[in-house]
């Protein structure tokens, strides 16, 4: 783990994650929702991989908001080998996490083991453009198992049959725009706090005994 220490990322984070091969218009929704995000204070999390993942990142960090690589190598290691400069810089501005040790080196294993870790360290998992077979489909199953919200686009469960499956299970949601999205994050995924992260939140909290007074 590089970065920012965990505590203070935990309470309000949402997974961004999609196709490798996105379309301009799966790009475009992205950036526009891990914008949104950031406006409201909430931490982008996604995968460090090519396409959906690196457009939402990259907006994440461009509108000085805060963003999670959570990544199937060890923090040594730089994959896809497009993007050593994006890991880098979110190992600065932000957290690159790792399962791994840090000179693991990419797996095929080790994606669905991170996708794991990924959509149960948010509150949620916003799947913007994916195919049949997209390991993007790992996380929104994992989710689901792990009690937390999904928010599938309409084009994504139009188009995939693992996506229709899912509509109608607890907790997942078909979003037709991205008002629609930031209507679910708002009314939906943080109308509560559970208790996992109010106990983090108080964590954080703890450790501001004996500093200067003052909150930010």
């Amino acid at each position: 783990m590089t970065g920012l220490p965990v505590v203070g990322f935990v309470a309000n984070t949402v997974s961004v994650v999609g196709s490798r091969a996105a379309s301009e218009r799966g790009i475009k929704i992205a950036v526009t929702i891990a914008r949104n995000l950031v406006e409201r204070d909430i931490t982008v999390i996604s995968g460090l991989a090519k396409g959906i993942d690196t457009a939402a990142h990259t907006a994440a960090l461009e509108a000085n908001g805060r963003t999670v690589a959570c990544i199937g190598t060890g923090v040594a290691n730089y994959y896809p080998t497009e993007n050593p400069a994006l890991q880098d810089r979110i190992a600065t501005e932000g957290l690159v996490l790792s399962q791994f040790w840090p000179d693991t080196p990419p797996r095929p294993q080790n994606f669905p083991m991170r996708k794991a870790v990924m959509s149960g360290y948010g509150r949620a998992t916003i799947i913007v453009e994916a195919g049949e077979k997209s390991g993007a489909r790992i996380q929104a199953r994992q989710a689901v198992a792990h009690g937390r919200q999904v928010v599938l686009t309409d084009f994504v469960v139009a188009r995939n049959e693992w996506a229709k499956k899912l509509v109608g299970r607890p907790g997942v949601h078909v979003a037709e725009s991205n008002r629609h999205v930031m209507d679910l994050v708002e009314n939906e995924i943080f109308s509560e706090l559970p208790a996992d992260d109010l106990i983090a939140q108080l964590v954080g909290l703890a450790k501001q005994v004996g500093r200067r007074p003052g909150w930010r």
